[in-house]
């Protein structure tokens, strides 16, 4: 198969297309002579942050001078993005080729089970250091949850998401995020709320101490602050960047890396989609945040530009919609609400524009091009509701603003 002939193939697997559980991809792992044995790993579960935390380590790893691999879903840029060493991109040829690997074990697998197979086996094939895994769902049954060789597990801020799969309380999400904890140092956020601490203390944390923590500057531009008397500065913008970078600090220091590497990487890694800044001058951001927890670190940057802001929205109908355009649209001046472009679970606009009116004024936009001619010659605008629109929509937005 040709590149595109396999990411069909991969497309067609479906993520929800047969039972949650670990003994598909152990038998293909099995087969495969356990590929995920043969590196050491951080494994990284979550609600919201996993995937700036993931690529932060990264950063850092990479920075110390160690052969590191990337493994995080979904992707922004380009499929390979989910699969990175030391920042480059999975091949498309060598993607080609581990996919009929795996294929040829002829054991049936969903989409994400199959690109973690293909993942581990090119982390095994390049000789990894350590990878950076970032768990797909919960964590209990993920796919991931195969690593034997953990360095470290980390949990990020715990929320309401996915609650059909993994439970409508957040102890019970919890739980399943806890899931993916082993023999290894755990890392966790300051900011857990009680009932996810409820399950969380049942294990022996590290957690960052918020008294050796002095903020100097937060902004969409990026973070400073102080940690420990040492100073660090986020290349990733939202006042919430400084709570996953504590994790990062932390984990990095628990396993001997220097402050000084550490420091290095924070300022050096990008993500892009976590509160991206995409023109200054009018200042449009970029954010995927698509559930509550998400929508409360983006409110925050928000209020800086209370009543200012024009905002393009486009949601799945899976996700908590109301309680997200609640918190974030009472911040705009109005609003305009797309369909996420090959998105099956996409909120129709009209319908998206409907339940937006409750907070601010709303228009439909047919497409892309047409939501952003209605937002022309605005100074602030925000994009937001759904990592799968900012995908989309990003090229668009970067080539609307010509950055």
């Amino acid at each position: 198969m040709n590149y595109i002939e396999t990411l069909n193939y991969i497309h067609s697997l479906g993520n929800f297309s047969k039972e949650p559980t670990l003994d598909r991809i152990k038998a293909v792992l099995e087969v495969l002579d356990n590929p995920q044995n043969s590196f050491s790993a951080i494994h990284i579960a979550g609600t919201n942050g996993k995937g700036s935390v993931s690529a932060m380590l990264h950063c850092v790893f990479k920075t110390k001078g160690l052969k590191t691999g990337l493994f995080i879903s979904p992707f922004i840029l380009d499929f390979r993005e989910r699969i990175q060493i030391n920042g480059e991109f999975i091949p498309e040829n060598e993607l080609c080729n581990l996919a009929e690997i795996v294929i040829n074990t002829g054991i049936k697998l969903t989409e994400f089970e199959f690109i973690t197979a293909v993942a581990f086996l090119y982390f095994k094939n390049n000789e990894c250091d350590i990878a950076i895994i970032e768990t797909g769902l919960g964590g209990r049954l993920d796919a991931t949850n195969v690593l034997t060789n953990l360095k470290a597990s980390i949990i990020t801020k715990i929320g309401l998401d996915h609650t059909a799969i993994l439970g409508d309380t957040i102890e019970q999400i919890a739980r399943e995020k806890c899931g993916i904890i082993k023999d290894a140092p755990v890392i966790t956020s300051f900011n857990q709320p009680k009932e996810a601490l409820t399950v969380l203390n049942e294990y022996n944390l590290i957690i960052p101490n918020i008294k050796k923590l002095k903020v100097i500057k937060s902004d969409i531009f990026g973070n400073q602050f102080l940690y420990d008397g040492y100073f660090y500065k986020t290349s990733l913008s939202g006042e919430y960047q400084i709570e996953n970078a504590l994790m990062v600090i932390e984990t990095a220091l628990k396993l001997g890396v220097s402050k000084e590497i550490i420091r290095k990487a924070l300022e050096n890694t990008f993500f892009p989609a976590r509160m991206e800044v995409i023109s200054k001058n009018p200042t449009v951001i970029l954010d995927g945040a698509h559930n509550p927890d998400g929508a409360n670190a983006l409110a925050k940057a928000m209020q800086k530009y209370d009543g200012e802001i024009t905002a393009i929205i486009g949601m799945c109908a899976d996700k908590d919609c109301e309680k997200v355009l609640e918190t974030t649209l009472c911040y705009c001046k109005r609003a305009v609400a797309v369909e996420i472009k090959d998105m099956p679970r996409s909120l129709k606009a009209e319908e998206l524009c409907q339940m937006a009116q409750k907070y601010s004024t709303c228009e439909v936009a047919k497409d892309y091009n047409t939501a952003l001619e209605k937002v022309r010659g605005e100074d602030i605008v925000f994009v937001f509701g759904s990592l799968y629109l900012a995908s989309s929509i990003r090229e668009k937005l970067k080539n609307f603003y010509k950055v």
